[in-house]
């Protein structure tokens, strides 16, 4: 028999896994084997242990031998050591022994806890995502797979999906449809573990789609603007993308060239007498030609007639008619002569007792008013002045202790009196009569023809007759008219009669005035006009939208009066001008309450019923209505800036340990921090510091006020938080008043009278203001608080007639009489209007009958305080009009 063989293993135990207490089973196979026997972690296995099978091979025949055992979950804890727990086969037979491999036995587990979890994250369209995962640790060392709204990523079915060998998922290139919840699953024989879910949000930033075409000039004619838009759709943002950055529409200025209609020159002569009894004239159309667009004239070119009246040359010599027609031509020129002759002499006749003299005076623009040069006096006269004698008209009127009189001329009627502005008027004649000569008051002139009323400092020595004659005239006047009642508001309104001669009424320290031209009311009339600030608590001011309220509520009436030309009304506002991101508007409030817009800057047209002049810190409106006017304004790209004021008060008297410090938030207009002054004048406080401004930003964010810096020591800040807000709306609408905050502080001992701190005041993410305050406790109010009362109470708030105006009416009227008039060069009342920044619109002021006119009321309004005629003397010079 062929010798035997060592054994050989057909099946060697393997690796097993106990999981939770199932025991696991190693089996081991080998032929020829006499024995086989389990060794494990070096100790053999008791033979009890082991299960043996034989059977034979059915290919060779030979022998084969089969053990089996069995370990525990106790069996492999009780092992002590680094090295896990191994068993290991060994065969016999006769020709010697064969070991089988080591299988390894462990205890299979899977932690609860991930080592990292995947995180959400917001990415852009296409931009790669990383979701990262560490599963929990485990023996056998877990599978990981992931999970997109609970299905199974598989990276072969999607390429765009991507997991990496240290199991973290990768989305190349992100989605719409990448949008989702992502959860790491791992799992092992023992258990499945989830990770958190990971929101993936794949957002796209918004685009600006291309600019549309320029919209067409809002005016046809003249100055106007024309915009363009985009929309922020290429593409739309979605899922949280940010908007697009910039301008949703550009509007840039244009100009259309006006239609101009053609018109006829004049006829030429006419020809001379054809053979055929007629003539001919003929005319172009050519004072202008049409152009632009303009209609042609209408009518003939050419024009005949007879030239003999219907009889022929040849006849009128035949009948010798001729002569006859030329002696009664004679006859009736030298009877025109005697008739002329006679009417001089009468005249001359009635002039005889008027033996006066007559004064004039002109002044120069740029150089103020000249004195006047009297003539002398006729030595046959004693009743007249010396004729040595040169009046001063600017000294007082108690000078001249005669009456005084306006003749009736073309220039304004003013009456002499002390008032600064009677310096010697361009072209005023006036008559001055001896007062020991003249008792009674001839010739006086109606009291259409005098001011509107008679000022406060006006005075008229010797001549009660004529205020009383004054007087009744005006109350004749008044007594016709049906005037609505005036309202009575201490401090906020102000009235007074105006007349043909006109004037101003302002409400002094808000910024508020009314300018009623020379002219605007009809001569022979007078109205008893009021000026006031709508400061009732039911007031309900204007507020749609975004808008925010920029001025106070204005009401200058009565309404209904009859105008013959704008008046000027000027309210102060509080937006930041050099932001160009307001849109502005003036609304007017009805008969029922509500308020109606009257126009929007930059948008009016020929029907537009007033004109804004829009300045740094007030607006200058013409208008053609009286009733109440608040100007408002919005932004339409979030950036547009109001102008506010800050003003601290505290107590004039303090005698307990409490001490408060009130920070008003204000409208940086002087009526808002007037109302605060006398507010705080009837509580007791004063003004501690000049108030400071502060820009304040269209960008929902509070303000926010804070007291720093307070010696502990002495002084308790009683303010739970750290700071004190007012919310935005509350400042933004422009709806409530007198908003502020108090800082109450209490000292520890009645002897502390000294006060140091900081109070910091500044809207979230903009800009603030830092107060740096030393109070001594006990003192006066402050000469902030005192300097803004007496400018308040020391404004005049009713000026008439002449008394109101800069320009004296006889250079207004040269001005007018030279710039009216259309010039083709340009220049004319337009090329004044642009040298003085009013030509924002000028189609306005060509629709009155005197535009230069116009023009100066407006600058009269714009000029009310500083009263600087060299401006306009200067804008004059350029315009080559220095005469």
């Amino acid at each position: 028999a062929p010798a035997e063989t060592l054994p050989h293993f057909l099946l060697e135990p393997q690796d097993a896994y106990i999981v939770k207490n199932k025991p696991v089973e190693l089996v081991c196979r080998a032929n020829p084997a006499t024995q086989i026997y389990f060794k494990c972690n070096g100790e053999w296995v008791n033979q009890n242990d082991h299960v043996t099978k034989e059977s034979l091979d059915e290919v060779t025949g030979m022998l084969v031998r089969e053990v089996q055992i069995e370990v525990s979950r106790q069996q492999v804890e009780e092992l002590f050591g680094l090295e896990d727990y191994w068993c290991q086969c060994v065969a016999w037979s006769s020709a010697g022994t064969t070991k089988s491999r080591r299988a390894y036995v462990r205890i299979a587990y899977l932690r609860k806890n991930f080592d990292q979890e995947p995180l959400g994250k917001e990415v852009p369209l296409e931009h790669e995502v990383l979701l990262q995962c560490r599963p929990p640790e485990g023996v056998p060392q877990a599978e990981v797979e992931w999970l997109r709204n609970e299905d199974v990523i598989d990276p072969t079915q999607d390429t765009n999906f991507l997991i990496t060998i240290d199991h973290n998922l990768i989305i190349k290139q992100a989605r719409l449809l990448d949008t989702a919840n992502y959860t790491c699953m791992a799992k092992n024989i023992v258990a499945k573990r989830r990770s958190t879910t990971a929101a993936v949000i794949v957002y796209v930033n918004g685009g600006w789609s291309t600019w549309s075409e320029w919209s067409p000039c809002n005016n046809r004619c003249g100055r106007g603007w024309q915009k363009r838009t985009r929309t922020c759709t290429n593409p739309a943002p979605l899922n949280g993308g940010s908007f697009c950055d910039g301008q949703p529409f550009q509007k840039i200025t244009c100009t259309t060239l006006c239609p101009v209609d053609g018109a006829w020159t004049e006829w030429s002569k006419w020809s001379a007498c054809s053979t055929e009894c007629t003539h001919w004239r003929s005319r172009e159309c050519a004072a202008p030609a049409p152009r632009n667009g303009g209609k042609d004239c209408s009518g003939v070119l050419l024009d005949s007639k007879n030239c003999t009246d219907g009889l022929c040359l040849h006849m009128l010599e035949a009948t010798g008619d001729v002569a006859l027609y030329a002696g009664l031509v004679v006859a009736i020129f030298v009877f025109i002569v005697i008739l002329m002759a006679v009417g001089v002499v009468v005249y001359r006749r009635r002039c005889r007792d008027f033996d006066t003299d007559i004064t004039d005076s002109s002044a120069a623009l740029t150089g103020g008013f000249h004195p006047v040069n009297f003539k002398t006096s006729r030595h046959d006269n004693p009743q007249l002045l010396h004729p040595s004698m040169q009046p001063d008209l600017t000294a007082s009127a108690g000078v001249y202790r005669g009456p005084m009189y306006a003749l009736q001329d073309s220039s304004d009627k003013i009456p002499m009196t002390n008032s600064p502005l009677l310096d010697p008027l361009p072209n005023l004649k006036i008559k001055v009569y001896n007062s020991s000569t003249t008792s009674s008051s001839p010739g006086l002139h109606d009291g259409t023809d005098l001011l509107g009323g008679v000022p406060a400092t006006a005075t008229f020595p010797g001549n009660n007759a004529r205020d009383g004659h004054f007087a009744n005239t005006r109350s004749k006047a008044l007594g016709s008219q049906h005037l609505l009642g005036v309202p009575q508001e201490h401090g906020n309104s102000t009235s007074g009669t105006f007349g043909y001669l006109g004037g101003r009424l302002t409400v002094p320290g808000t910024g508020v005035s009314l300018l009623v031209p020379h002219g605007a009311i009809p001569q022979g009339k007078f109205y008893e006009m009021y000026l006031a600030l709508n400061k009732a608590e039911s007031a309900l001011l204007p507020s749609e939208g975004t808008q925010t309220v920029l001025s106070p509520a204005v009401s200058c009436g009565p309404t209904g009066l009859l105008l013959c030309r704008p008046v000027v009304l000027t309210i102060p506002h509080c937006a930041d001008v050099s932001s160009s991101d307001w849109i502005y508007q003036l609304k007017t409030q009805s008969h029922q309450g509500t308020w109606e817009e009257v126009v929007t800057l930059d948008e009016e047209t020929l029907n537009t019923p007033c004109y804004c002049q829009l300045e740094a810190k007030s607006c200058h409106v013409l208008l053609d209505q009286l009733g109440t006017y608040v100007f408002v304004g919005e932004s339409y790209s979030r950036s547009a800036i109001k102008r506010l004021q800050l003003a601290i008060f505290a107590p004039t008297v303090c005698t307990s340990l409490e001490y408060s410090l009130k920070v008003y938030c204000l409208e940086d207009t002087p009526d808002a921090l007037k109302e605060v002054l006398e507010l705080e004048r009837t509580l007791g406080g004063y003004l501690l510091e000049e108030p400071k401004p502060l820009p304040f930003k269209d960008s929902y964010h509070n303000l926010r006020l804070s007291i720093h810096d307070i010696p502990h020591a002495l002084w308790r800040s009683k303010l739970l938080a750290k700071y004190q807000e007012i919310p935005f709306y509350h400042i933004w609408s422009g709806r409530q008043r007198a908003l502020h905050c108090t800082f109450t502080l209490e000292r520890y001992s009645q002897a502390s009278t000294e006060l140091t701190c900081k109070i910091c005041v500044r809207q979230v993410e903009g800009e603030g203001q830092i107060f740096q305050l030393h109070i001594t406790l006990g003192e006066h109010a402050s000469s902030f608080d005192t300097l803004h009362s007496h400018h308040n109470s020391a404004t005049t708030t009713t000026q008439l007639g002449p008394y109101a105006f800069k320009i004296p009416l006889s250079i207004r009227q040269k001005i007018c009489n030279s710039l009216d008039a259309p010039n083709s060069r340009g220049n004319d009342w337009r090329l004044l209007a642009q040298k003085l920044s009013m030509d924002r619109y000028l189609n306005y002021f060509a629709t009155k009958a005197s535009p230069t006119g116009v023009l100066l009321d407006l600058w009269e309004a714009e000029h009310q305080d500083d009263g600087d005629l060299n401006t306009l003397a200067s804008a004059l010079e350029e315009m080559g009009k220095s005469e």
